[in-house]
């Protein structure tokens, strides 16, 4: 089995990534509630951003619905 890591401090993979997406996770910031990724040194998010643009949300009209909060977090609000 071939794994691609997109979140090394989690061992979150892009197959992962891409589960959540497909279950409604639109944005890093929904990802990161989903799996933690992108949570910790923040080097993924642009990844999972990139993934998120390809296509790998199939419900686009979540990403507009209110996201929980997750403080102490800059890279995402950064990237978001």
């Amino acid at each position: 089995m071939n794994r691609v890591y997109v979140c090394n401090c989690f061992g979150v993979t892009e197959a992962q990534v891409k589960k959540h997406a497909e279950g409604g996770a639109c944005t890093p910031r929904q990802i990161a509630s989903a799996c933690k990724a992108g949570t910790d040194c923040g080097s993924c998010v642009r990844r999972i951003q990139a993934l998120l643009g390809r296509g790998a949300c199939s419900r686009p009209e979540l990403a507009d619905q209110a996201q929980p909060a997750l403080s102490g977090l800059p890279e995402l609000d950064e990237a978001a």
